[in-house]
């Protein structure tokens, strides 16, 4: 990835639009003589466990990241027995979002959306933590709702649906809620808006911080991991009912998207090293899936934080993970789960950029 300079960014980024002046004669160019980008966006996902940013331009087929940043923050540490997100785990986001701040302000970002999840939802101090981002970042959080939550999963991982599947059940495992959402029909239109295919969706209150929390995560035993599965079916046994014709489709199949998914594809494929490229768009069979959920409950926690596709900051919650992945493996039986590298952030800058018509106009490079 080439590096580029610097433009100059807006005071605050909101979750709209952040227009840049015109790059003069005098300030189209950085310290290293190379032109500004002036067309980057960022998504900003600030989820119950992790903080992640995307920076792209847009490209012919969608768009090129030229800057990310993924940060374990646990901002709903302790949500589970408390009503308010701590001191501490505000701290460790503030910091967070001030290494976010200053990659946008780096890569000339002109239009970011910035988003908050299940833990500023669920605390009494959301909105104060939302203003104290403003006025120690510069950054406009916005705290969006479930169902906002569970379209935006779609929009970043309906591409890797597979286009002949005439019903397709997607995922996304977080850290304080799971969202979860039926599409119907195949395909026909790569470049359509695949929320329009949606036949029902959920955003069940459950995710892996919360279900570690409540169970426990460092020492899971078979019949713990059981007793998590069975109390994320109490939650998604509603939307199972809703959606029990997908698994009746033509070439149905799951796709989901979270650490967890990502991480039991990279164990199933035995990498030293978590890698990208070869996990995102990896399909595995059901027999595969739960041969690598099987060889997790197996080890031991410090086994699992000595893994680097898992590490010691996610050691605890990977089981939780794999407990919600298996409930809704049980309630929609598939040959096929598709892995996706790709979620929240792909899915806001898809919708910044089909409502800027960059493609209609070859707003690309």
């Amino acid at each position: 990835m080439r590096e580029e300079s610097a433009a100059t960014m807006p005071a605050r980024l909101s979750g709209g639009h952040t227009p840049s002046a015109p790059a003069t004669r005098a300030d189209a160019r950085g310290s290293t003589g190379r032109p500004y980008r002036r067309n980057a966006y960022a998504a900003l996902d600030l989820g119950t466990n992790n903080c992640r940013l995307l920076v792209a331009e847009p490209a012919a087929n969608g768009f090129r990241v030229i800057d990310a940043f993924s940060r374990i923050v646990r901002l709903g540490e302790g949500l589970g027995t408390s009503d308010r997100l701590s001191e501490a785990a505000i701290e460790r986001t503030v910091e967070a979002l001030r290494v976010c701040r200053a990659k946008m302000q780096a890569r000339g970002v002109v239009r970011a959306k910035i988003i908050a999840t299940e833990a500023c939802r669920l605390a009494v101090n959301g909105a104060e933590f939302v203003d104290r981002v403003r006025g120690e970042v510069g950054l406009d959080l916005e705290i969006v709702d479930r169902q906002t939550e569970a379209y935006l999963a779609v929009t970043g991982c309906a591409a890797l649906a597979d286009p002949y599947s005439e019903s397709v059940v997607i995922f996304d495992i977080g850290g304080g809620s799971t969202e979860i959402a039926w599409l119907d029909g195949a395909a026909t239109n790569p470049s359509a808006d695949p929320t329009l295919r949606i036949r029902a969706w959920d955003s069940l209150p459950v995710g892996v911080v919360t279900l570690a929390e409540r169970h426990g995560g460092s020492d899971v035993t078979r019949l713990t991991f059981e007793g998590m599965v069975e109390e994320v079916a109490d939650l998604l046994a509603r939307f199972a009912i809703r959606a029990a014709p997908a698994a009746n489709a033509r070439h149905f199949h799951l796709l989901g998207t979270s650490g967890t998914v990502t991480t039991l594809a990279a164990m199933h494929l035995r990498l030293a090293r978590y890698e990208r490229r070869r996990v995102d768009g990896l399909w595995m069979s059901d027999a595969e899936v739960g041969d690598a959920i099987d060889d997790l409950l197996d080890t031991r926690l410090e086994q699992r934080a000595d893994n680097p596709c898992i590490g010691r900051d996610r050691a605890d919650l990977v089981l939780a993970g794999c407990a919600i992945l298996e409930a809704i493996r049980r309630a929609f039986p598939s040959d096929r789960l598709r892995i996706a590298d790709r979620g929240l952030r792909e899915g806001l800058l898809m919708n910044m950029m089909r409502e800027d018509g960059v493609w209609r106009r070859g707003g690309y490079r």
